[in-house]
């Protein structure tokens, strides 16, 4: 991490979970870290927890119409909806003007919704789609763009799922299966790209196993007799530290070193 001390990191959906663990183990390793988030409650109160590191945590919100925002504090809890193209771009935009240009992008979030296949609600579906994959193809493009201009040898880390490779049996599945095999194509699609423009930025997919978040709770996704139907989560599930951990992993190879893959597991997971 030694080379990343000082360096801006973006990491989207930041606020609870997966990406809030990753957000705190940047900030320790010495990175500014922007949080891209709708609740700025959740980052509000992670920022107790980042007071005496050595990064800070940075939460933007699109909408900077109100000057009081921007001048407030070190810490920036501000709301952004990943579903909405002109918040990404504003958002990497605010970040380059005021932090610095992105050296990291975590392209975190990621959402599941209380819908079918078979008889499901068609803006659900575009929902997960606009949040799992547009909003990381937009993200990714912006950030890149950013990162030629600025001579910086980046990272893009596409958080993503054993779901994206593997067809699992789970009631809330529906799309969601279905736009994480997409972000597997897309990653290494951008991987070509870059290598044929001969880019040192690296980009990698994340794919871990069953991770103990609120994921499966909000939004009433499963009732508890469903949680308990379902043999998995009565297995060992990796924490969210794990998957932070990943990415202290990948960002500390060295620029010679390529991943393309990296997949974690919960142990005796067989799913």
């Amino acid at each position: 991490m030694e080379n990343w001390k000082g360096k801006v990191a973006i990491v989207t959906g930041a606020s609870a979970g997966i990406g809030a663990a990753i957000s705190l183990a940047l900030v320790k390793g010495g990175m500014k870290v922007v949080g891209f988030a709708r609740r700025s409650e959740r980052v509000q109160q992670l920022s107790t927890e980042l007071a005496d590191q050595p990064g800070k945590l940075w939460a933007f919100k699109a909408d900077l119409t109100k000057e009081q925002d921007i001048l407030d504090g070190k810490l920036w809890a501000f709301k952004a909806d990943l579903t909405k193209e002109q918040d990404i771009l504003d958002g990497i935009k605010w970040t380059t003007e005021n932090v610095g240009p992105v050296s990291v992008l975590i392209n975190n979030a990621g959402i599941i919704q209380k819908t079918t296949l078979h008889d499901g609600d068609t803006q659900m579906w575009k929902n997960v789609l606009d949040t799992n994959i547009m909003a990381v193809a937009i993200a990714s493009r912006e950030a890149i763009r950013i990162m030629n201009e600025n001579n910086i040898d980046g990272y893009i880390i596409n958080i993503n799922s054993v779901a994206g490779h593997v067809v699992i049996d789970m009631p809330i599945l529906n799309i969601y299966s279905a736009s994480k095999f997409a972000l597997t194509s897309m990653t290494e699609t951008l991987r070509f790209e870059l290598a044929r423009l001969k880019s040192n930025i690296r980009v990698t997919s994340l794919s871990p196993g069953g991770v103990n978040t609120e994921i499966a709770l909000t939004n009433n996704l499963m009732t508890a007799e469903e949680m308990k139907q379902f043999e998995g989560l009565a297995r060992p599930m990796l924490e969210s530290e794990d998957v932070a951990n990943a990415v202290l992993y990948l960002l500390s190879t060295p620029l010679r070193v390529q991943v393309t893959e990296l997949t974690i597991r919960p142990i005796r997971e067989v799913n």
